[in-house]
């Protein structure tokens, strides 16, 4: 389990007030499906509440202690019904790359029928960086940008 400072776990809580439960504890308790849940969740977030429902402490205190030995989380906070836990998000290797955006990028189109009556096609077109489709379905490179008169007269 990863340890946090109080001043880590403090500015934690409060990012995770505005939170919403995304798990949800029922009587079944702690099956093996919620915890898969669980661990894609903090894959996904890194920062979750998990809301248990029972009313014996003892085993919601048993339950969030073993989410976090179980998925190396750290514990942030347990206010009634509601765990907070935490555990760093793992760097994803499409996130690490340095080329941005200008690349190719596929683009789905769809047309409906002259008619009205039959299916409507759609078409797959690759579009550059600087190339938009337009409502009608046409491809068209952006424009140049403008430059001002008045600033190119000094």
């Amino acid at each position: 389990m990863p340890k946090l400072t109080p001043a880590e776990r403090s500015a934690l809580r409060a990012e995770a007030h505005a939170l919403h439960p995304v798990v949800i504890i029922g009587d079944a308790g702690l099956t093996p499906g919620v915890l898969k849940e669980i661990d894609s969740s903090l894959n996904a977030h890194g920062l979750i509440k998990i809301r248990m429902f029972g009313d014996d402490r003892d085993e919601r205190v048993a339950v969030y202690e073993t989410i976090c030995e179980e998925l190396d989380a750290a514990p942030v906070q347990h206010i009634g019904k509601l765990l907070v836990v935490y555990r760093p998000k793992k760097e994803n290797a499409k996130a690490t790359s340095t080329s941005r955006g200008k690349g190719l990028r596929q683009v789905t189109i769809v047309k409906p029928s002259p008619s009205g009556t039959k299916r409507p096609s759609v078409t797959k077109v690759m579009v550059k960086g600087n190339e938009r489709v337009t409502q009608g379905g046409l491809v068209k490179r952006a424009k140049a940008r403008q430059t001002s008169t008045k600033k190119s007269g000094r």
